[in-house]
Formats: structure tokens, C-alpha cells, sequence
């Protein structure tokens, strides 16, 4: 027989390069973690609120990363690795502490970032880090069933329906999450859906007294959590993405440029150049025109509400802070979106007018330094005579960010920094505001300032919707509502609607004794946060 015809008829392997990726089987560890994870995540969260339980857990997930990581391994040399770490205990203490949505979402964000870190430790962007994160999470669960293997011994039966079961488990996902969408969006499918899932629970509680449908979904919940904590599938997307980015601008060429090389040609340069130069007149224009308009804005602002403030009989203080605050917050930001636009190529290069580009650049920024000094001034004074809310402290946290982002505008202007580099600086601050954020207990700090002699109106509604820790704050100065001019709760459709003192004292009184009962019938500790704690011994103690 020939022996090319041998060859070529002869089967042979597909190479590497073409041959799907094995999956690699789980470490000691990952197999000791894993089941750990899935039965701490039961104790700690099925039927408990958030509280100790989120510091528990989340020193698991830190602990899980430490073990597994190498000695050598350069997370362990990242300082985003030891941020997030931290950030992430941070977070958790807080919600020991207060058991605030702030905090639960700095913890998690801060895991989901800490993830994102283990996997790419290069990573200097935080939103690349949490996508990172998210990715490698919601592939982990895959991973784990896919290196799961039936008993080498198991006969043949066994093997296909293990074949067809994991087989049937994506559809299977995919089916949970299109019955939550029609669920909400049809109330009569979510009422027969609904009595399916009941007789399908009171099956499995005859069969598994002890398990219910609920439980078996949330043991399911604290598998995908626990293998997303544990299992890191490596991400090179975004971490390749990341790499072409740099910190500053580089000097762009046309991509004709190869052709004037070859042959010169006078007039394609004289062409490019003229495109900068009214690209470098309409900057200038701009920064001229929106100087001199931004300059007589802030002018009236000095002079109205920098300096002696006095509101005039009847004037609507409300709607002029929640109208201008935000419509000035959008023209800062706006006017931060030109300068980004106007600095994002060969412009920062020009040098025939950049010396005066910057100055016209530099004074709108600084003008806008002043403008939000004014948006500070508003809320300042709303706060002033209506008291604190969240959106008030919202205002005054995002001001911090825009002063920081306007500093990191003049660092582009003058340094020729890249977009990458201001949105990472700026993330960066972010994420350092949502910390401090989840370290302060704003409603008791709103709630003691809301409820002082001198304001007339009082929110009763707003105060007794905050969290129950809340309300020995409110026992010890409710002498307030009966001497206040105005009190009010939120009615039907969102008004607001005024009530007697007396009337407020009830109120305030159902909400004391509702949270001791809730208090008493909680005797676990997986969801006690030290606040509840002390509002618990202070509300007894006024019995």
C-alpha cells in the first residue's frame, strides 16, 4: 500500500491549538472550600436579615483568597488586592455596626472588586476589575459542574442520566430567569405560577421534611456564591483591553501619513494643519464665549447667595434648591464632557495657540469650581431651614467628587492626561466616597438634627420610615412635636398631608411598640447589628 495513501487516509488528533481546553479538576482546597462556603452561607443567611452575618462571611471570602493564593503570587504584591481586602472588612464591619444599604453595597462591591483583583492583578481600572469579577463569578458554578464526575464504577445508566442532567441545567437556568420576567409582567401567570410552586413544595415537604423548595433554590443561591468566591475562572478580556490604554496622550498621525512618505505632498500637511487650526478656533471660541456667560452667572450668585441670603416672603425655597441644584450639577458636568472632547487629541499639541487654550480652559474650570461652591451654597441653605434628607447628603458627598473631578480636569489640561487616567482617578474617589458613606449612621444623625426647637415644619412620616434604631433618637426629643407649627406623613400618592400633634405622638408610639415586638421575636444573632442591639436596651428601658 502506498504509504501516502496510508497517511492520508489515517485518523489523526486535532492538534493543540484547535482541541477544546480540559478543564482542570478542583485543588484540596477549592474541594475543602466549597462545601465549607454552601453550608456557612445557610447558617449565616437562610431566613436572617444582614447583619454579623455579612462580617462572617465576608472574612470566609477574604480568608479563601489568602489560602489559596501562592506565596509568590502577585496579588499579594498588588496594593488594589490589600485596598479591596480592606474595603471589603470595612464594609462588612459597618454592617455589624449599623446594617445600612450603604454598607451592604460597599461590602459587596468592594468583594466583586476584590475577585476582580485576585484574577487580573494588573488591573487599574476599578470598573475592569468588577467586570472582571462578575465575569469570572458567573462562570465559576459552570466550571465546578463540569469538572464533577459520576464514579468511575457507576454502570452505564448512571452515566447518561448524569450526561443528561447537567446537560438540562443551563436550560434549566435560563427557563428560572424568563419565568421571573413573565412573573412580573403578568399577574395572572405570577397567581398560577405561584399555586404550581406550592404544590410543588408541599411534594417536597412530604418527601424532605426537613428541605422545602425555598430552601433547596437558596442552597443553590449560596453554591453560585460560594463557587464564584472560590473558583476564579481566569478573564484576560478586559485586563487585554486595559493594556492598550495609557495614562497620557500620545501625538496622533493621520493614517494617510504612509502615503505622503512615499510621495510628499505639501498640501495634504498644509491640510492637516488647517483642520487643527479651526478645531483649535472653535475650541477658543467656546472657551471665550462660555468664560464670559459662566462669569456673569457666577457674579449674580457672589452677590445674591454668597453673601447675606434672606429668602423674600413666600418664596419657594424647595423649588429653587431641587430645580437649580441639579440643572447647575448638569452644566458642570457638561462643561467637564467639552473640555474632555476639546484635550482628547493633537490639540494638546498645538503650539501656536495651546499656551492660550489652557488659560481659556483653566478659567472655565475654576469658574465651574465657583458655580459648584454656589450648588453647595443652595443646599446648604435648604438644609438650613428644612432639615436633612438623603438626597441633601447625596448632593453634598457628589460635590466632593466634582471639585475632585474638576482638579483631575486641570491635570489633563496642563499634564496631557489621557481619559483612561481621569476615569480611573475618578473611580478611585468614588469608591472612596461610598466608603466613608457606609461608615456613618446618617439616620440618626438626620433624625437628631431634624428634630431641633427651631425648625417649624416636621417630616413625622420620614422619621418613622427610617430603620427602628432610629427611633430612641426620636423618644428623646419628641417633646419637638408638640410645639412644632407643621407636622406631616406621606399620603395617598405621594402628598404629604398635615396631622395634629397628638396624632403624631400615636404614630410614633405604634412605632415603638412594633419594633420592641420585632425586637423580642428575633433572638438570633446572625442578623443583630450592634445599632439594634443598643436601640433594643434603650427602647426597653423606656417602657
Amino acid at each position: 500500500m502506498n504509504p501516502a495513501l496510508e497517511s492520508s487516509n489515517t485518523w489523526h488528533p486535532a492538534p493543540a491549538a484547535f482541541a477544546k481546553p480540559a478543564v482542570p479538576p478542583l485543588t484540596a482546597r477549592q474541594r475543602l472550600l466549597l462545601p465549607l462556603g454552601v453550608l456557612l452561607f445557610n447558617w449565616l443567611f437562610w431566613r436572617e436579615r444582614g447583619g454579623l452575618n455579612m462580617l462572617v462571611f465576608t472574612v470566609f471570602i477574604v480568608a479563601a483568597q489568602l489560602m489559596q493564593l501562592p506565596k509568590h503570587a502577585p496579588a499579594r504584591r498588588s496594593a488594589s488586592f490589600w485596598l479591596m481586602a480592606a474595603g471589603s472588612l470595612l464594609g462588612a464591619v459597618m454592617m455589624a455596626v449599623y446594617g445600612s444599604a450603604v454598607a451592604a453595597l460597599a461590602c459587596a462591591v468592594s468583594v466583586l472588586l476584590l475577585l476582580g483583583y485576585v484574577n487580573q492583578p494588573p488591573l487599574r481600572l476599578l470598573l475592569f476589575a468588577g467586570l472582571t469579577g462578575l465575569r469570572s463569578g458567573l462562570e465559576a458554578w459552570l466550571r465546578v459542574l463540569r469538572g464533577i464526575r459520576p464514579p468511575r464504577h457507576a454502570g452505564a445508566g448512571v452515566r447518561r442520566s448524569w450526561f443528561y442532567g447537567r446537560l438540562l441545567l443551563l436550560p434549566l437556568v435560563i427557563l428560572g430567569a424568563f419565568h421571573g420576567l413573565f412573573a412580573v409582567a403578568n399577574p395572572v401567570y405570577a397567581r398560577l405560577s405561584g399555586r404550581a410552586l406550592t404544590l410543588l413544595g408541599d411534594w417536597l415537604l412530604q418527601l424532605l421534611p426537613d428541605i422545602s423548595l425555598g430552601h433547596l433554590l437558596f442552597l443553590a443561591l449560596g453554591f453560585v456564591t460560594t463557587a464564584a468566591v472560590v473558583v476564579a475562572v481566569p478573564v484576560f478580556y478586559f485586563a487585554d483591553q486595559e493594556s492598550r490604554l495609557g495614562e497620557f496622550i500620545r501625538r496622533q498621525r493621520d493614517r494617510v501619513a504612509s502615503l505622503a512618505v512615499r510621495r510628499p505632498d505639501f498640501r495634504l500637511k498644509t491640510t492637516r494643519a488647517l483642520d487643527l487650526r479651526k478645531e483649535y478656533l472653535a475650541a477658543l471660541a467656546v472657551f471665550g464665549l462660555v468664560n464670559a456667560l459662566l462669569l456673569l452667572v457666577n457674579a449674580i450668585d457672589i452677590r445674591w447667595l454668597w453673601f447675606g441670603f434672606a429668602p423674600a416672603p413666600g418664596f419657594n425655597l424647595t423649588q429653587f434648591v431641587h430645580e437649580g441644584t441639579w440643572v447647575l450639577i448638569f452644566s458642570i458636568l457638561l462643561a467637564m464632557g467639552i473640555v474632555l472632547w476639546f484635550f482628547r487629541r493633537n490639540l494638546n499639541f498645538y503650539q501656536p495657540g495651546l499656551a492660550w487654550l489652557r488659560r481659556g480652559a483653566t478659567a472655565w474650570v475654576l469658574q465651574n469650581a465657583v458655580l459648584a461652591v454656589s450648588v453647595g451654597l443652595r443646599n446648604y441653605y435648604y438644609i438650613r431651614q428644612c432639615g436633612v434628607a438623603y438626597k441633601r447628603i447625596g448632593v453634598c458627598f457628589f460635590l466632593l467628587l466634582v471639585f475632585f473631578g474638576l482638579g483631575t480636569v486641570l491635570l489633563k489640561i496642563w499634564q496631557r492626561r489621557s481619559a483612561f487616567s481621569l476615569v480611573r482617578l475618578n473611580a478611585l474617589a468614588a469608591y472612596a466616597v461610598l466608603l466613608l458613606l457606609a461608615a456613618g449612621n446618617w439616620e440618626v444623625w438626620i433624625a437628631r438634627y431634624n428634630l431641633q426647637p427651631r425648625f417649624r415644619s416636621v417630616d413625622v412620616g420620614f422619621l418613622l420610615d427610617m430603620p427602628a434604631r432610629v427611633l430612641p433618637t426620636v423618644l428623646a426629643r419628641r417633646a419637638v412635636l408638640d410645639h412644632a407649627t407643621q407636622l406631616t406623613v406621606e399620603g395617598e400618592y405621594g402628598i404629604s398631608q398635615v396631622i395634629k400633634p397628638a396624632d403624631a405622638q400615636r404614630l410614633l408610639d405604634y412605632a415603638v411598640a412594633d419594633a420592641r415586638a420585632r425586637y423580642a421575636a428575633y433572638p438570633h444573632w446572625q442578623g443583630l447589628t450592634w445599632a439594634d442591639w443598643q436601640a433594643a436596651q434603650q427602647l426597653r428601658r423606656h417602657e
